[in-house]
């Protein structure tokens, strides 16, 4: 048995953490909210939501951090991996991975500071909000939940199997041997669904099933498309779908079809909120530049256009600032790209 870790068990990381040891696993849960920390020592992890479980977990603040980790699942925000992974480095196993199950595409530079033999990425396809200290809310279909995930260059099948078979104690791991088209595809969901689901102060459910959200939506998705074929990239399937067949279109007969889908695709992911938006809600930074911008920066470099992308930054900053209040009337401020 190895040693495990999740470095910055919040919402998704609690989550995991407590599947992870009510079905027999040993693995500590690492947060620096002290509050978090101190609630899940006393009471344990209960999960809330489309499940309901109290589970007793090991859960430390990083400077309890000892000896060598095989594994660290690594679900800190994007915007600290600099820091964050420089960090970890000296607390890995000499054939320890770090597997970030972060948004975007953080692979690359987490290889650039531990080595791409020592990186595997993970694409989570399910979503949870963390509701109070040592409590967290389950907010998709518990049949529903999956694991996409890859390894560079270097990875042994040993380390693969470990981290799947780890990751496996939760729900079901699809081994992607496309891991930036896995990437990719995520991207595309949470640009499009976290992204606008921020802007309009709501759910996954409220971007899918209002009608003028869905019309922004449907463009949004297409930008994501348009980008990620132009930077190389083959989209995966998202839970055994073809998202690029289903929503990607080029006259107006296909989109009114593909936008149509959206509530049927999305439904037992309609409670999700982003976490951008809970970011926001507790005044702290939110990820936007790791997920809509990452479609603008790659947009920019492969010379592909992103209205869409570029205004649903535009208003989460201004969000950020307190310029803007997140809301469904900031749907209206598209009107002038549809």
């Amino acid at each position: 048995m190895g040693k495990y870790a999740i470095y910055g068990a919040g919402s998704l990381g609690t989550v995991l953490g407590a599947y992870i040891t009510k079905n027999g696993g040993e693995i500590e849960l690492i947060n620096r909210n002290v509050a978090h920390v101190e609630a899940l020592q006393k009471n344990g992890a209960r999960i809330t939501g489309t499940v309901e479980m109290t589970v007793p977990v090991t859960a430390i603040t990083p400077d309890r951090m000892s000896g060598s980790y095989d594994v660290v699942l690594l679900m800190t925000k994007q915007l600290y991996n600099a820091e964050v992974v420089s960090y970890l480095k000296p607390y890995l196993a000499e054939d320890g991975v770090i597997v970030t199950l972060q948004n975007g595409l953080p692979e690359p530079l987490i290889a650039e500071i531990v080595g791409a033999e020592r990186t595997m990425g993970c694409t989570v396809e399910w979503g949870a909000t963390l509701s109070a200290p040592g409590v967290c809310t389950l907010t998709s279909a518990p049949e529903s939940l999956s694991f996409h995930m890859g390894k560079m260059e270097g990875i042994t099948d040993e380390q693969f199997n470990r981290v799947k078979a780890l990751l496996e104690l939760m729900c079901p791991v699809h081994e992607e041997e496309n891991l930036i088209g896995a990437r990719w595809s995520k991207l595309l969901i949470n640009a499009t669904f976290s992204g606008l689901g921020t802007v309009v102060g709501g759910l996954f459910g409220d971007v899918s099933e209002h009608r003028a959200a869905r019309r922004v939506a449907i463009r949004c998705m297409k930008e994501c498309i348009d980008v990620g074929h132009a930077a190389g990239a083959t989209f995966a399937p998202v839970q055994g779908k073809n998202i690029t067949k289903l929503f990607y279109y080029k006259g107006a007969l296909k989109r009114a079809f593909a936008t149509a889908l959206i509530p049927i695709a999305m439904k037992k992911h309609r409670a999700i909120e982003p976490s951008m938006l809970q970011d926001l809600k507790k005044c702290k930074p939110c990820e936007i530049g790791a997920i809509n911008g990452v479609v603008c920066e790659w947009g920019r470099k492969c010379g592909v256009a992103t209205p869409i992308n570029d205004r649903i930054v535009e208003i989460v900053k201004q969000c950020e600032s307190g310029e803007r209040k997140p809301s469904m009337d900031n749907i209206a401020l598209f009107d002038d790209l549809l």
